[in-house]
């Protein structure tokens, strides 16, 4: 199977590559200076010369809350140019199956229960990311839509919960929480520092899942495309506090510092659990444990780290 990836050199993009994927299939993952998705007249030449039998997308602008509350407009027309250009230019050209990624930021804010895929545009949006949320459920719903269109289309949407892991981002500028908790951690132990800084009071709760699961999923979809549902949570089913994250990278890295507690900082959404339901009916559960998930990507911020040590000597 031909299987175009955008996004191919994000961290989700490179997990997929790096797996056995692309000994079972032919992967076409184009580089932004190879394939600028924001140009609609070069996505539909390409997919015009390539003629795929599957997209993933996974490409999108990304940050921490710190990111999109800097750049709300950027984050906002980007992935919305990025989204409509490719899937409409997909359903004009006939490509038979599409997996888009959307996000769980695109739920309601303040649900204290889990987030199931029919409260969708139930009610407001986080205000620190709504610029990135909107974007993706215009992709979600564009998928939903083209079902009904004169070319009826199965484009099919995964919401993954929270991701970390190898191919993460670092800096604490960009950086989701767990990798940022790694730097930090890290910066303390390098620096021989008895305290990290945590936003807020630590108490919002979040859910993550290692991103080797979400690549098990998605290889999952591949094979059993037709039985999965059109709109799909992809989550571990269980959250934790922002201060808990705090304890188990501590834990994971062996630092037994303390924490203070900025509460000027935002936390965002108080809660964010998704609910697992169709992905249990659909057979699927993650493999990694929180811990696991860490340590193998503090494993990867190592090695990382040497080998920028080792390019700049």
């Amino acid at each position: 199977m031909k299987i175009f990836i955008t996004g191919g050199h994000g961290m989700v993009g490179r997990n997929l590559v790096t797996s056995d994927l692309s000994r079972l299939h032919k992967l076409h993952v184009p580089h932004r200076s190879e394939l600028d998705l924001r140009n609609k007249g070069e996505v539909r030449r390409y997919l015009q010369e390539f003629k795929p039998d599957l997209i993933i997308h996974a490409a999108g602008r990304v940050g921490g809350i710190d990111a999109n509350i800097a750049h709300p407009y950027e984050f906002l027309l980007e992935n919305l140019e990025l989204g409509t250009n490719l899937i409409s230019a997909a359903a004009d050209y006939g490509v038979p199956r599409l997996i888009n990624l959307a996000s769980s930021c695109i739920y309601p804010k303040d649900c204290s229960g889990t987030l199931s895929e029919d409260m969708l545009l139930s009610g407001p949006l986080e205000p620190t990311n709504e610029g990135y949320a909107l974007a993706k459920i215009s992709a979600l719903k564009l998928c939903e839509l083209i079902r009904f269109s004169a070319k009826p289309l199965h484009y099919k949407t995964l919401i993954p919960c929270n991701l970390f892991g190898p191919y993460d981002k670092f800096d604490l500028a960009t950086a989701h929480l767990i990798p940022a908790i790694i730097t930090k951690i890290q910066k303390a132990k390098k620096n021989k520092l008895s305290t990290v800084e945590v936003w807020g009071k630590g108490e919002a709760r979040r859910e993550f899942m290692y991103v080797g699961d979400l690549v098990f999923a998605i290889k999952m979809a591949i094979k059993n495309y037709d039985s999965m549902p059109y709109l799909m949570n992809i989550g571990v089913g269980k959250d934790h506090s922002v201060l808990q994250y705090y304890q188990a990278v501590a834990e994971a890295l062996k630092w037994d510092g303390n924490f203070t507690f900025n509460d000027k900082k935002p936390e965002g959404m108080r809660r964010k659990l998704l609910s697992i339901n169709r992905q249990s009916d659909w057979g699927f559960a993650p493999k990694h444990s929180l811990i696991d998930g860490i340590s193998k990507t503090n494993e990867y911020y190592l090695r990382s780290i040497q080998a920028s040590n080792i390019n700049t000597h």
